[in-house]
């Protein structure tokens, strides 16, 4: 069964799956072929080279293959995980008989690494293998659970695609310890259910299996979860269901209430809906920044976790207070982004509220295209909406700390992306989200073919006898249109709803030329009739150029503006600046006149945005505080291009946020 028929309990929208959807060339096309051809074998490359990175060979010593010690940080089995989970995914949008061999043959070495009781983890497994002490759950920061947690999900998806039960048999069998470690063990368990994946893994294990056990088990992790004293920085120190705020490190958060959106489309726990739609929104509306990033703090204290304040406790990769939006210092850890896309899209099923998908595209076409460099070789571990030369202190942000001998990392005021760094999280986890997008596009329900997201797609739908083939034409982000062409039909086809973005005012629809009603933006538009092969459907989503401010409370943001384009945040970086023109001069006035112009970046064809900017008087950086310069403002030709493009052209100076001169 595949996931366009496959319903959740109580989540109505079920995704598609790549039997039902392909990406045909676009904008979305590109990406995933980037992604096949270039990302995920480089970052294979990087995974299996000891040179580079100990992630393979850590596999490789526990099996007794190899020699040595195990290196690295202790959550790298994970994120190798997502990395094998990346490159299933691409077996599914292209076959690949070489690929999917060297798949199964990963997936059988993984295997045999493990314990009888379920348990892997290469650090304990090779401690044990060279008759070291080593104990399980030692520590909360070895990240096991986590480990298991993708291990799990890579299990299900190997299955789900190749039909094979070696990572699926392993998934069950680590569940199985989670199990035991849930019934036996819940301090453990609790102390150790850190950047909870575990959540969401056991629940598509249920998916798969059909077994009820690994949906009582999900179930199990709230109530240890629950009884455990811990604090805000892993979301433990009140119980879920009395949660206000997202607060404490973003992609702990962000996973956890994915992974309770879960269970709630498994059960239909309304209570736990509320609290997730209350938590979402306290987000989306004063903790969320214009890119998508999520998570603005390095380290901070948990703000309200005590009156006393010697039991107040560290909070890091935090989302912080209300409103707390800095840009040079943001954090916006690339995993946090992907996690709110996971959170999002969990609740776009439970409830069909098109503000998810508004979520999910901003995300998509801004923080998650950023972590990644246009040629699909590099990342960023943090994603902040302002870069400034001369900083006087190093940002925490992991390089290019690979195993063989490197230049020093440059300092923080030449961010760069790296290719391989000693915190691999974010990515396997850009490359799977990316291998998966497709998944994002549309879904089904009763009511018919949701449309989330517009690109160049073939589809191919069915859902209780009735079913629809759509050829989709769209140049988005970049263009206003979007085409379709019915190209099957079977017992009248399906009703098609069209999401109106909350971006877009004065959208049309027409159907074979004849304009019909659309709703307002932020809502799905319901085309209901009896197609017919060769109908056409014409969306239009006009895409004025915006200039946004921010929240009075957003301080850092004060009295300046953002540029946006339909789904996409630009910003301007140093290169596009004329000479002599530093970053703190440029300043754009109300009813700045924008033109859209097609240019490349770095190869990459792009709309950019030329205008004419103020430029303020130069400050003399002599002092903390300067007198105002009364001299008098000129202006220059500025371009500003999409925040995804930004630092792919070398060291750089940039900013989304520009003052505003009125």
């Amino acid at each position: 069964m595949n996931s366009s028929t496959a319903k959740r309990q109580h989540a109505p929208l079920s995704a598609l799956a790549a039997a039902n959807i392909t990406w045909d060339g676009g904008f979305w096309g590109d990406q995933l072929e980037r992604t096949r051809t270039v990302t995920v074998p480089s970052m294979w490359n990087s995974l299996s080279d000891p040179a580079v990175s100990p992630g393979w060979r850590n596999f490789l010593i526990a099996a007794g293959d190899a020699q040595g010690r195990h290196q690295g940080p202790p959550f790298l089995d994970g994120d190798f995980y997502k990395w094998l989970e990346a490159a299933i995914s691409l077996l599914e949008t292209t076959p690949d008989p070489e690929l999917a061999e060297e798949i199964n043959q990963i997936a059988a070495k993984i295997a045999s690494v493990q314990r009888e009781d379920g348990y892997l983890h290469t650090p304990t497994r090779i401690a044990e293998r060279n008759s070291e002490t080593a104990q399980a759950l030692a520590d909360r920061f070895n990240f096991e659970t986590y480990n298991l947690g993708h291990l799990i999900t890579a299990g299900v998806r190997h299955h789900r695609v190749t039909g094979s039960t070696v990572l699926l048999d392993a998934a069950e069998r680590a569940a199985g310890f989670l199990e035991d470690l849930a019934t036996n063990h819940t301090d453990q368990l609790a102390r150790s259910a850190i950047c909870p994946s575990h959540y969401m893994a056991v629940i598509e294990l249920y998916r798969e299996t059909g077994n009820e056990r690994y949906l009582r088990l999900a179930e199990s992790f709230v109530t240890v979860r629950d009884d455990f004293e811990g604090g805000d920085d892993n979301q433990d120190r009140v119980r879920v269901r009395d949660q206000k705020v997202a607060a404490g490190h973003a992609v702990r958060a962000n996973y956890l209430y994915a992974g309770l959106a879960d269970i709630v489309a498994e059960t239909g726990d309304d209570e736990l809906a509320t609290v997730l739609d209350r938590l979402w929104k306290d987000v989306v509306d004063t903790k969320l920044y214009i890119t998508g990033g999520c998570g603005a703090l390095y380290d901070g204290a948990s703000p309200d976790g005590n009156p006393m304040q010697s039991d107040i406790s560290r909070v890091h990769q935090a989302y912080g207070r209300a409103f707390q939006l800095p840009n040079t210092t943001a954090h916006n850890e690339s995993c946090a982004n992907i996690g709110m896309i996971f959170w999002s899209e969990r609740m776009l099923a439970l409830t069909g509220d098109a503000a998810y998908a508004d979520v999910i595209e901003r995300i998509a076409y801004n923080s998650l295209l950023a972590s990644i460099s246009l040629d699909g070789t590099r990342y960023f571990y943090t994603n902040p909406l302002r870069q400034v030369r001369g900083l006087p202190f190093d940002l925490r942000m992991p390089g290019d700390t690979a195993q063989r001998p490197i230049p020093t990392p440059p300092p923080s005021d030449a961010r760069l992306r790296a290719e391989y760094m000693s915190c691999f999280c974010c990515p396997p986890n850009i490359a799977r989200t990316l291998a998966q997008f497709h998944e994002r596009a549309m879904s089904t329900s009763d009511d018919g073919l949701w449309v989330h997201l517009y690109g160049s797609a073939q589809v191919q739908v069915e859902v209780d006898g009735r079913g629809i083939g759509l050829q989709e034409t769209s140049a988005q982000p970049w263009g206003e249109n979007v085409d379709f062409t019915v190209t099957s039909v079977a017992d009248g086809g399906l009703p098609l709803k069209l999401r109106i973005p909350g971006w877009s005012e004065g959208s049309t629809i027409a159907v074979n030329g004849e304009q019909v009603a659309v709703g307002a933006p932020g809502t799905y538009a319901t085309l209901d009739r009896p197609w017919q092969v060769g109908d056409t459907i014409s969306l239009v989503l006009p895409m004025p150029v915006r200039m946004v401010r921010g929240h009075r409370l957003a301080e850092e943001i004060s009295n300046q503006v953002a540029v946006t384009r339909g789904p996409v945040v630009y910003c301007v970086e140093s290169q596009d600046l004329p000479d002599g023109v530093r970053m703190e001069q440029v300043a754009l006035r109300r009813g700045t006149t924008f033109t859209p112009v097609e240019r490349d970046v770095e190869g990459r064809p792009m709309v950019v945005l030329e205008c004419e900017a103020v430029i303020l008087p130069q400050v003399q950086e002599q002092g903390l505080y300067a007198e105002v310069d009364d001299a008098e403002l000129r202006t220059a030709p500025v371009r500003l291009i999409p925040y995804f493009a930004w630092g792919n052209r070398g060291p750089s100076e940039m900013s989304v946020w520009l003052p505003l001169a009125w």
